[in-house]
């Protein structure tokens, strides 16, 4: 379309573009059939693409995206071309899952594998610095599983699909708070910890020095040292 084409009180062309005001109903069936097309794809995909997916099957799904966007609006585009291409990335996929299946090397490269975030209550800062993980997204992982304090924490996986798995110490053991600092020092009873003067944490890693501490955590080797809570 040239310059001089383009006029803002071109009312039908802004609704309709070049295409004929009929192509609207043909747009209709269109969409229809490539929608029934996609749901058959994803379905054949497996349940994992309905779930937390993996960068591999992230980049599977925007790429369906991008494959029906066509057929469904451009008139010299036929369906039929989109349907070859669905089926080109379904191969794909399944190829990529079935290799996956086959060797374990091969599935950490394409699909990523868990890093570790916390261990025995102290944040693996090179590991979250890795994965761009901050302390506050960590820390609000573990308030959404009601998890009081750092120290109850055994391990902590960042797995591939993005999802927190946490597990836990058995019993009561003093650490770092995961509530906001303003929370837990304005009325730390409120909110259901005590707070323990004598244990001193480390406010950057969660690492426990004990009282008298060193001048640095031994862990981080930062100088912040809080008060633990239980």
């Amino acid at each position: 379309m040239n310059k001089y084409q383009i006029h803002l009180k071109d009312i039908g062309r802004i609704l309709f573009g070049q295409a004929p005001p009929l192509f609207l109903v043909e747009v209709f069936f269109r969409a229809l059939i490539t929608y029934t097309l996609l749901l058959l794809i994803v379905r054949w995909l497996g349940k994992r693409m309905t779930g937390e997916l993996t960068i591999m099957e992230m980049a599977v799904m925007v790429t369906l995206g991008a494959i029906v966007a066509t057929p469904m609006q451009v008139p010299e585009r036929g369906i039929l071309l989109g349907l070859v291409l669905l089926l080109c990335a379904v191969a794909f996929q399944r190829g990529i899952s079935y290799l996956g299946y086959r060797s374990h090397k091969f599935e950490n490269i394409t699909q990523g594998k868990p890093s570790l975030m916390v261990r025995d209550g102290i944040m693996q800062i090179e590991n979250m610095r890795t994965d761009r993980i901050s302390k506050n997204q960590l820390l609000a992982a573990l308030r959404q599983q009601g998890i009081t304090n750092l120290g109850l924490v055994e391990r902590v996986y960042l797995e591939a699909c993005g999802l927190f798995s946490i597990y836990l110490f058995s019993g009561e053991r003093p650490g770092l708070a995961t509530y906001p600092g303003d929370d837990v020092f304005n009325d730390p009873q409120q909110i259901g910890v005590q707070q323990l003067p004598q244990i001193l944490v480390c406010h950057h890693c969660g690492n426990l020095p004990g009282t008298p501490h060193p001048l640095k955590c031994s862990n981080c080797g930062k100088h912040d040292f809080i008060m633990a809570v239980e």
